[in-house]
């Protein structure tokens, strides 16, 4: 069996990174945790890449952490490896997803639960396959909650709706999931990939810098007071101002020309 778990491949500025382990349904073991962290890392860091696609192979996109390699853990008696790994790989990871300076899609091919529900929740798209549901499954087996959902879930639905579907688990299938705010498009099935491809291709040719900084002001209003966020926001425009894509959207708009950004 091969060791890599996770795939990374980049293709017309499209970063894509594919959880491949779909006969654990894509759950998260330490080999995993480590190859996703490298690649959500490098996806952010890779100035060719102007946007991030995140998913899974077979029917889920990823159902958390690995609760065989768990259980080995507690029979072992090794807590430093078993709750080491929210500060180490979870939180790390979410973070790289929620703040990189590009947008980022969760392509939701399947049942994401857990710290998978998570990593989608830290995307700025969630395009789900109507076949595709979360669960929230954390206290399910008496745990609580990690990888940043304690944070994006109630900003996506509120504190009372987040609060319940985290008290008592369910799988929240992708038509209830729109309604609720947790996915941005539900598709068929069968047009899923090109959906997905549809949305990769059009955020990679737009302009990269000012789609960070709209991520980034969003996340900084969050837990920032209103002076703080207007101040922010001026940063954001000189840093954006300064860009290629502004001089050549100026100067296309005054053509009365489409422009082309090129991400820089």
């Amino acid at each position: 069996m091969s060791d890599i778990t996770v795939r990374y491949e980049v293709a017309d500025g499209i970063g894509t990174i594919t959880l491949d382990r779909p006969d654990a349904m894509n759950s998260l073991n330490t080999p995993t945790k480590e190859q996703l962290k490298a690649a959500v890392q490098l996806a952010a860091e890779d100035e060719s890449v102007r946007c991030v696609v995140l998913t899974g192979t077979g029917r889920a996109f990823c159902v958390g952490q690995d609760l065989k390699e768990h259980i080995q853990l507690l029979a072992a008696n090794d807590m430093d490896a078993l709750w080491n790994t929210v500060p180490d790989h979870f939180a790390p990871i979410a973070k790289a997803l929620a703040e990189m300076p590009k947008p980022v899609i969760a392509a939701v091919n399947g049942v994401a639960a857990g710290a998978g529900a998570s990593l989608a929740f830290a995307c700025d798209f969630r395009v789900l396959a109507d076949t595709a549901g979360f669960n929230l499954a954390f206290t399910g087996i008496a745990l609580s909650c990690d990888t940043g959902i304690s944070w994006t879930l109630p900003r996506l639905i509120g504190q009372a709706k987040a609060t319940e579907l985290l008290y008592f688990p369910r799988t929240v299938p992708a038509a209830e999931a729109l309604e609720l705010g947790l996915a941005t498009r539900v598709v068929p099935a069968a047009d899923f990939a090109d959906e997905v491809a549809a949305l990769a291709g059009k955020l990679a040719s737009g302009p990269t810098a000012a789609y960070g900084a709209v991520r980034l002001s969003l996340a900084y209003s969050a837990t920032h007071t209103l002076d703080e966020a207007l101040a922010f926001e001026g940063d954001m425009m000189r840093l954006t101002g300064d860009t290629q894509d502004h001089q050549n959207a100026v100067a296309s708009f005054v053509a009365k020309q489409p422009p082309t950004f090129t991400g820089k």
